[in-house]
């Protein structure tokens, strides 16, 4: 049966936050989104936003991660979950890029950085933890 023009739904002015940042694979999951934006690690517009606040088109989100914080710009609303390539064109990133010198010190932790071979498996808790300490986690 063909739709029709009134049963189609009038397109977003609004999503909530932890929708839009799961939809738009910011977090693999929502409730990971909703623990982000509950810790603080989320702001909308510059102050920190709780998971229900509704994001708009146009609205500036700045996420810290474990890498660092990252800033975005809101180009357009979903409520369900859409293709990866169709969810990247949801926001565009506003991070400036890294300094030179800052990238250099990350290419050296990475030579640098304890090596195990290769049929030694994952790192063990104590050395996880001691990389941890090491990097100022």
């Amino acid at each position: 049966m063909p739709r029709r023009v009134e049963d189609e739904e009038p397109p977003l002015t609004e999503v909530r936050l932890d929708v839009w940042l799961d939809v738009a694979c910011l977090f693999p999951t929502r409730s990971q989104a909703s623990a982000a934006c509950a810790g603080g690690k989320v702001d909308l517009n510059g102050r920190a936003a709780a998971a229900h606040k509704l994001v708009r088109a146009g609205d500036r989100l700045a996420i810290t991660f474990s890498r660092g914080r990252r800033s975005f710009l809101v180009k357009g609303l979903v409520e369900k979950h859409v293709a990866k390539a169709a969810a990247r064109t949801l926001y565009d990133e506003t991070t400036p890029p890294l300094s030179p010198e800052l990238l250099e010190a990350r290419r050296l932790e990475r030579l640098l950085a304890p090596r195990r071979d290769e049929k030694g498996g994952k790192l063990s808790k104590r050395e996880r933890r001691a990389r941890e300490k090491a990097r100022g986690w």
